[in-house]
Order: C-alpha cells, then sequence, then structure tokens
C-alpha cells in the first residue's frame, strides 16, 4: 500500500470513530424521545399557566381593591388562608366530605378498570363493540349530555313525585337485603360499608372508568404472549399466570391510573369545591379568598396523590419481575 493511500485511510478511520463518538447511545436515545415527548406539555404550560399561577398565588397572599384602572393588591400574608379554614362555614366541611368520597371511588374505579380491561383483552365476537361501549360514557358525560345529566330534565320530565319515591324505597330495600345477606355469610363490618358503597355508585365508577379502561387494556396487550406459553408449558395455572405474569408487567400502569383518577375526580364539574370557588371568585367577588381556596385545594390534592402513590408503589413492588 502507498503512503498516500495510507493516509487517506487512516482519514477515514478517524472520521468513522468521530461518528461514533458524536452517535448517541441507546439511554440517551430514549431519554431524548422522552423529553421531546413532554416537551409540548413544558411549553404549554410556560405560556399559558405559569402566569395564572403565580397570579393566582398572589392573589391568595393580597387584598384585591377594583379602581378605575383596573385594580389594586395590598399584601395581607396568610389573612385569606385564615378565613377559609377558620371562618368560612362550607369549605372545610366540602373540603373533608370530598376527600372521603374520593379515597372511597378511587380504588374501587382501579379495580373496575383494571377488571374490565382484562375482560376486553379475551378473544370474542363483538370485541371492538364490547371495547366501544365501555368507552362511550366518556363521550357521552360532556357538553350538553353531561348538564342534562347533572340537572335531571330527562327524569324529571318522564317520572311523577310518587313514582320518584317509590323507586327510592325499593332501592333502599334492596340494599338493605344485601347488607343482610354480607353480614350473614361473615364479612367484617367494614368490607361491608365498603362493597355498599361501591354498588351504589356503580353509574359514576362505570362512567369515570372509560380512561383508565383503554390504559389497562393498552398494557395488557404489551405483554408477550410467549410468556404465557413458557410459563404453561411449565405447568403454570391462570391464577399463577396473572401473579406472576399479568399483574407484574401492567402493575406500573396502576400509578398512572392513579393520578388520572384522581385528577379527574378533583376537576370535575360537579366537584363541591370547585364550584365554591367558582361562586367565591366570580360571584361574591372575593378574589383573594377564592384563590386561598383554591390552593389549599391543590396541597390537599397533592398530599392525597403522594401518599396513594406510595402506598401503591409498596404494594406492587413485591411483584415487580
Amino acid at each position: 500500500m502507498s503512503k498516500s493511500n495510507l493516509v487517506v485511510s487512516t482519514k477515514t478511520q478517524i472520521k468513522v470513530m468521530k461518528k461514533k463518538k458524536k452517535s448517541l447511545t441507546l439511554t440517551q436515545q430514549r431519554a431524548l424521545f422522552g423529553y421531546l415527548f413532554i416537551a409540548p406539555f413544558f411549553v404549554g404550560f410556560i405560556l399559558l399557566f405559569l402566569t395564572p399561577l403565580i397570579q393566582s398565588l398572589t392573589f391568595s397572599l393580597s387584598k384585591l381593591s377594583v379602581t378605575s384602572s383596573g385594580y389594586h393588591l395590598t399584601y395581607i400574608g396568610l389573612e385569606n388562608y385564615e378565613k377559609v379554614l377558620k371562618v368560612n362555614p362550607n369549605f372545610v366541611p366540602s373540603l373533608l366530605a370530598n376527600v372521603t368520597e374520593i379515597i372511597s371511588q378511587v380504588p374501587v374505579i382501579i379495580i373496575f378498570s383494571f377488571f374490565a380491561a382484562s375482560l376486553l383483552n379475551q378473544k370474542f365476537k363483538g370485541r371492538a363493540f364490547a371495547r366501544a361501549i365501555f368507552f362511550l360514557p366518556v363521550i357521552l358525560t360532556s357538553g350538553i349530555v353531561l348538564a342534562i345529566e347533572s340537572t335531571d330534565l330527562l327524569v324529571n320530565s318522564t317520572q311523577g313525585a310518587s313514582k320518584e319515591e317509590i323507586e327510592k324505597s325499593t332501592t333502599a330495600l334492596k340494599f338493605l337485603q344485601f347488607k343482610q345477606f354480607l353480614y350473614a355469610i361473615n364479612i367484617p363490618g367494614p368490607i361491608v360499608g365498603f362493597l355498599v358503597a361501591a354498588v351504589d355508585q356503580i353509574y359514576e365508577i362505570v362512567i369515570a372508568s372509560g380512561v383508565q379502561i383503554l390504559i389497562f387494556l393498552a398494557g395488557l396487550q404489551s405483554v408477550p404472549k410467549s410468556l404465557y406459553e413458557a410459563s404453561t408449558m411449565d405447568g403454570a395455572t391462570g391464577w399463577e399466570n396473572f401473579w406472576k405474569i399479568t399483574f407484574p408487567m401492567v402493575s406500573p400502569l396502576i400509578i398512572v391510573n392513579l393520578v388520572y383518577t384522581i385528577i379527574n375526580t378533583f376537576t370535575s364539574a360537579d366537584n363541591q369545591i370547585m364550584s365554591l370557588v367558582r361562586h367565591t371568585i366570580f360571584s361574591q367577588s372575593e378574589f383573594g379568598i377564592g384563590s386561598a381556596m383554591a390552593w389549599v385545594y391543590l396541597g390537599t390534592v397533592a398530599i392525597i396523590l403522594t401518599v396513594l402513590s406510595l402506598i401503591v408503589l409498596k404494594l406492587t413492588s413485591r411483584y415487580k419481575t
């Protein structure tokens, strides 16, 4: 090989080595894709939400006075928060009732969503139609349908008061029989109360489970079938396959659905606290007190979300593959 060819070959190898050094590793590529995936959220948060968030925090620490040129803020510290927690007669009871309702509903929604997704993941005729049926309430509970449902226009226009009373008494009798049956088979009282509350709220649970079912269904479909085939050949039962393969593979999605369910429930249109905040700000023009309510509510949501997430992580960590 001539000297000139050797020089050219050496330069080519150096260029190839430089290109290899510049190329990203698999971990770096995944990290880059992750940053690109969440980039729209951060851009939207900075451009659309950051300024109102800071303004709301400023309002909660100030007293707003309307002037001819706009409004004037007077810093008063935590006075608005003291009024919300100690003076306002509606906020704390509504908050406690809301938190109790959420804590009782969230586990039922997660369990029902996982159970429904497991059923819809099976092969049967009309599976696509069944999936659409479960997701249909998510679409129907938006816009005018939700308004009609919340005001009971359809019920009031087709039923009389006497018929409503009969239906309520019949429902109460059925639940009394259901309670007696559960007590008869020696189920503990707290579990009986939990089951009765879950059955009583089955309509709201089904409506609130559409997105969670889709998330669980996507996770179930991502589990390799070869794992089930190998475990079945080794003599594993369906119950063992569930706890050794299905649940560990899908358990990370429980956190996702938990976060979604809590946020979706806390920000629903029929939420008592949300209605109270809107009424305080827009009807009573108490911007400082209303903003303080919103921040206390946000802090409560954050605490509940953190505690429940830690509990779920603790419970699911033992099933990780």
